[in-house]
């Protein structure tokens, strides 16, 4: 049996694994990704990425959520990932183009390390067809909604993948937990949701708590750290370039006049695993 090697690394305690397929011979499955992403049991990680995948003209990852399923986009993953190609020799420009599920992101490194990087994450829509969300309004921008048996200011939108930001006086971990299952799972939702509680602390700092579909309660997200942000300013209550604080650390984002985010963040590296021959058995 061949030996499988992951390298982990962290997006402000946003961890993920990188299995290489040019590194590793292995039939990729939701049954496996779960397992290795299982904290007690497993190598334990947010999620994993795939790749590279290439050929001539592009740079491919797969992401991959907890419980095995894909994810159209990662902020944290495709930093992460990034570093993972400046590390093993994939690249070696300042900036490249990255391909995800949701479409290409451009990617520079900040420094030599390559530890921060600014990611495009392409422009915030806010149409409830692209969410894709069950509703007779054409967007959902700080309206009521019904979520377990109370209503909250509510905000949808899609950065490649679906947001649910949730207005909040103080957020807690705590409500997070509490609220995100029956937030990700409503029947609204096609496609289930990512979801946010938002609290805004002044023009140019918000603070949210995160609950990832496929993933459940998360330190940190780029793409949530983006879709609170996007929602804030398309609500007029931040400026347009602002820190996102999470449990796990704070992104830096600034929206474009047309709705096009940026995200800077930092990636910390964990090290290098090597599953046990028997692992799958």
């Amino acid at each position: 049996m061949n030996t499988i090697q992951l390298k982990k690394y962290h997006g402000l305690g946003n961890d993920y694994l990188v299995l290489d397929p040019n590194k590793n011979k292995i039939h990729l499955q939701d049954r496996k990704i779960e397992m290795i992403c299982r904290r007690n049991f497993g190598v334990g990680a947010d999620g994993l990425l795939y790749g590279p995948l290439t050929d001539e003209d592009k740079i491919e990852v797969k992401i991959y959520n907890s419980d095995g399923s894909e994810a159209e986009i990662s902020g944290n993953g495709v930093r992460i990932f990034a570093k993972y190609l400046l590390d093993e020799g994939y690249v070696n420009e300042k900036k490249f183009t990255l391909t995800t599920r949701s479409g290409d992101v451009e990617i520079e490194f900040m420094d030599e390390e390559g530890t921060t990087m600014k990611v495009s994450m392409g422009k915030a829509d806010f149409s409830t067809k692209k969410i894709p969300l069950i509703s007779e309004l054409g967007e959902i921008v700080n309206q009521r909604m019904k979520f377990k048996d109370a209503y909250y200011n509510t905000t949808c939108l899609s950065l490649g993948n679906p947001h649910c930001i949730i207005m909040a006086e103080e957020v807690t971990s705590q409500k997070a937990k509490e609220l995100g299952p029956y937030v990700e799972g409503a029947s609204c939702f096609l496609n289930r949701i990512n979801m946010q509680l938002l609290e805004v602390q002044d023009r140019d700092n918000i603070k949210i708590e995160i609950y990832e579909r496929g993933s459940g309660y998360t330190l940190a997200s780029g793409t949530s750290a983006c879709a609170a942000a996007a929602a804030a300013y398309r609500m007029g209550l931040i400026n347009s370039k602002v820190m996102v604080h999470m449990q796990g650390g704070s992104l830096c984002v600034e929206i474009m006049e047309d709705m096009e985010i940026f995200m800077t963040g930092t990636v910390g590296t964990v090290g290098t695993f090597t599953l046990a021959e028997d692992f799958f058995a």
